[in-house]
C-alpha cells in the first residue's frame, strides 16, 4: 500500500486491521509498516471481488452472503471491545453524508434548486433519519461492507477491505450496505428475507435489543440515509476526482429509496422528489436493476 501522508493517515488502517485480525476475520495481515512514509506491506487477498463473482456465478448468492452476514455477526458479537476506540457515527457525520445528495446530486448534478418551501421539508427529513440511525444500539461498524470491499477467499471467507474508516455505529449499518448493495441488486424479497435471518441469528446470541418490527423499520430507515450518501457521492467522484462512471450507479441506489418510500410517511417529500424530479433528469429516467 502507498499512501502519501499529506494525502491519507495508514495509522486508522494499522489500526483497524488489528482488531480484525483479533477477531480471525480474513483481512489483509501487516508485514512491515512505514506510516510516516506511508508505506505498508500486506498479505494477498486475491482479486476476485464478490461483485464480479455474484455477476457471473448467482448461484452461489445465498453461500457468498451466508458467510458475509457471519462476518458481520462477528463485528457485532466480538468488536465491542474495541469500540470505545473507533470513532462515533455521530450526529454530525450522519447530516453531513446526507448533505453530499443535496449538495453534489441535486445542486450540482442536476442543478435543482429547493425552494425556501422544500429545504425546510429536506430538512425534516434528515432530522428524521439523523433520529433513527441514532436511536439504535451501537456497534463496531466497517462501515462500507459491500461485494467490492469483499474478496472470495478459499479460507475464511470472505476477505474483507477498506476498513480503515470503522466507526462505532448503527446495527443496522453494515447489514444495509450489504443487503441493497449500490453495485448489485436483489429482489426485495430475498433481501427482506436475509435481513430477517440476521435478526433471528442476533436473536439466538442474545444481540437483539429490539423486536423484529422495529429492526426492520431501522434497517429500512438507515438504508435511506446510506443511500442518500452514496448517490451524493457518486456525483462528487465525478466532479471532484474524474471518475463519471459511479453515475451508473446513482439510479440503482436511488431506487432503493423509491421502493420503501411509501410505507413511511415522513418521507413522503422525499420519495417524491426522487421519484418526480431526481430520477427523470438522470440519463437512464429509472431505477437499474
Amino acid at each position: 500500500m502507498d499512501a502519501p501522508p499529506e494525502r491519507e493517515d495508514c495509522r486508522p488502517f494499522i489500526r483497524v486491521a488489528g482488531y480484525l485480525e483479533q477477531m480471525n476475520l480474513n483481512s489483509p495481515r501487516i508485514i512491515r509498516s512505514a506510516p510516516e512514509q506511508g508505506f505498508l506491506l500486506l498479505t494477498d487477498l486475491g482479486s476476485r471481488q464478490y461483485l464480479q463473482e455474484l455477476k457471473e456465478r448467482p448461484e452461489r448468492v445465498g453461500e457468498l452472503y451466508g458467510d458475509a452476514l457471519s462476518v458481520i455477526l462477528r463485528l457485532q458479537e466480538q468488536g465491542g471491545r474495541f469500540q470505545g476506540d473507533l470513532p462515533p457515527y455521530d450526529d454530525k457525520l450522519l447530516r453531513f453524508e446526507m448533505s453530499l445528495f443535496r449538495d453534489w446530486l441535486c445542486l450540482r448534478h442536476l442543478d435543482l434548486d429547493l425552494s425556501a418551501r422544500e429545504e425546510l421539508h429536506w430538512q425534516s427529513t434528515v432530522d428524521f433519519l439523523a433520529q433513527s440511525a441514532l436511536s439504535q444500539p451501537k456497534v463496531f461498524v466497517h462501515r462500507d461492507f459491500h461485494s467490492r470491499n469483499l474478496m472470495v477467499t478459499d479460507e475464511n471467507n470472505p476477505g474483507i477491505l477498506d476498513f480503515q474508516d470503522a466507526v462505532e455505529g448503527p446495527f443496522t449499518y453494515d447489514l444495509v450496505s450489504l443487503l441493497k448493495d449500490c453495485y448489485i441488486r436483489w429482489p426485495a424479497e430475498q433481501v427482506n428475507s436475509q435481513a430477517a435471518d440476521f435478526y433471528a441469528a442476533l436473536a439466538d446470541r442474545g444481540l437483539a435489543p429490539t423486536s423484529q418490527e422495529q429492526f426492520m423499520r431501522s434497517f429500512e430507515l438507515m438504508g435511506v440515509q446510506r443511500q442518500l450518501k452514496a448517490a451524493g457521492i457518486f456525483a462528487r467522484l465525478n466532479y471532484r476526482d474524474g471518475k463519471p462512471v459511479y453515475l451508473e450507479d446513482v439510479p440503482r441506489t436511488l431506487g432503493y429509496i423509491v421502493e420503501i418510500a411509501p410505507r413511511h410517511p415522513e418521507l413522503g417529500f422525499l420519495g417524491q422528489l426522487i421519484s418526480e424530479r431526481c430520477l427523470p433528469a438522470l440519463p437512464t429516467g429509472r431505477a437499474q436493476d
